[in-house]
């Protein structure tokens, strides 16, 4: 807005003076005295018996697009509250879509406000009716509406997750039945602890899921009970929530909910494996669960036993039946099987020459041929040994003619190198203590030498030593 400069004498007004022209112009105009207004909650406290709160209204991208400030008087608060609560079965609460029927109001120092003076609570039970129809629509076309569902207990589930708030008193009946139960059977329970009214609970419902998924391997639980008392607080608005109900529909395993009175229902209702009304009715479900399966073993135990006896009986008849047909059986037995040997040992003699006949004539036949065979290779190898025999003895003479030429060589060797062959041709060999003289280092004068000839020995001592270069030692 472009600022505007007051000309001189023009008259200028207060704020309260303007407050109250803007307070008769809406006085004047009737919608505003009195109108039903859809808004949701926001900001809602309570004090002093009076209700405060903000009401907004969003586009569909969730973007606010209206606020403004509301209240609901002590005198008007108490009855709307208990008519809200009778009707729906919930309380006025922040994030809930409601018809409000009131009028405007504007106060020189608090500015504009909605005045309530009544609520519809079958605008909030369509409304919420719509969301539950929405999610469930939604988990149709995503075809996972009935997968919970489809999913088999074991006979009977006994190990069990409990979702619900660790202080809940529905918690607390939920245990206490089941603790007590008619059967005596025990059951395996862990809670894991979650939020179960306002705002935060389909995430921490959806966070304890998570949990029970990753201990799953560790703890194979039979099935999962979510549970949550009644009571004047009850918010069901937390278990209409698509991410939950996406959460639920596919779990892995079997969900059993019981979640508020038997009056109310939410999404997690219509596809949760097993619905029951409350948390007791939940243990009590698991109970006579447990007592029909203890039922059946029971049932199916007598059954086997009579079956048995039955079984047993039978038998007794026929083994007595078959012990008095035992001797006629064997004495017939005997008597077929002796026939028997008199038919087959009347026939082995024949049998026999028959067989040595047709053996004989067979072994002769192959003696035949062997000698045929043998006669027909003999004949023909008969000249390729002649020839190798040829060349083997050849080969040995050879072989032999050279063996002695070689060994006479060697004989006149040895003649020529033998000892005495050697002294006749004038050689002598000298020894000292009968060890043989090959160089001068091993004798010293006085030494007594034995010279050894061809035809004797002679004995003398060393008197003086003389080397090839006539140098005396």
């Amino acid at each position: 807005m472009e600022a505007y400069t007051p000309k001189e004498g023009l008259k200028a007004y207060s704020l309260s003076e303007f407050s109250r022209f803007v307070a008769q112009a809406m006085n004047r105009e009737p919608v505003l005295m009195g109108a039903w207004v859809v808004a949701e909650i926001s900001d809602m406290t309570v004090r002093g018996g009076h209700c405060y709160m903000t009401l907004i209204e969003k586009d569909t991208a969730g973007t606010t697009i209206a606020r403004m400030r509301a209240n609901i008087w002590a005198n008007k608060f108490y009855q709307i509250r208990q008519e809200f609560l009778r009707d729906t079965g919930r309380e006025l609460s922040n994030g809930m879509k409601v018809m409000f029927y009131g009028g405007a109001n504007y106060h020189i120092n608090y500015g504009l406000s909605f005045n309530i003076g009544a609520v519809n609570p079958s605008f909030t039970m369509g409304d919420l009716e719509r969301i539950r129809r929405e999610i469930l629509a939604t988990l149709q076309r995503e075809g996972i509406i009935n997968l919970n569902q489809k999913l088999r207990f074991p006979d009977p589930p006994r190990k069990i997750a409990v979702i619900s708030s660790e202080t809940a008193a529905g918690y607390g009946d939920f245990l206490n039945q089941l603790q007590h139960n008619s059967t005596g059977v025990e059951f395996n329970v862990m809670l894991f602890p979650a939020i179960m009214q306002g705002e935060r609970t389909a995430q921490s419902v959806i966070s304890a899921l998570d949990l029970i998924e990753q201990t799953s391997s560790i703890l194979p639980w039979d099935c999962v009970v979510i549970i949550r008392g009644g009571g004047a607080t009850t918010d069901m608005n937390g278990f209409d929530d698509l991410q939950l109900a996406r959460r639920v529909a596919t779990f892995p395993i079997p969900v059993v909910v019981g979640i508020g009175h038997e009056r109310d229902r939410c999404v997690l209702d219509e596809i949760a494996c097993v619905r029951c009304k409350t948390p007791t009715a939940v243990a009590a479900w698991l109970s006579d669960t447990a007592g029909m399966a203890w039922q059946r073993a029971c049932d199916l135990a007598s059954r086997i036993a009579s079956f048995a006896s039955e079984r047993l009986k039978g038998e007794h008849l026929r083994i007595q039946s078959i012990e008095t047909m035992l001797p006629a059986l064997a004495e017939a037995r005997i008597k077929n099987a002796r026939l028997k040997l008199q038919a087959i040992s009347s026939m082995l003699p024949t049998a026999a020459k028959e067989a040595t006949s047709k053996e004989k004539i067979r072994l002769e036949g192959i003696s035949t041929t062997l000698r045929m065979a043998s006669q027909i290779r003999i004949q023909k190898e008969y000249p390729a040994l002649e020839s190798i025999a040829s060349k083997i003895r050849s080969a040995a003479t050879s072989t032999i003619d050279k063996e002695r030429s070689r060994l006479d060589s060697l004989e006149r060797l040895a003649h020529v190198l033998d000892p005495a062959s050697t002294l006749k041709r004038g050689y002598t060999i000298t020894r000292i203590g009968g060890r043989a003289v090959t160089t001068i280092e091993t004798v010293n004068p006085g030494d007594v030498i034995e010279t050894l000839t061809a035809l004797g020995i002679i004995i003398s001592t060393a008197d003086e030593i003389k080397a090839a270069n006539n140098s005396t030692t």
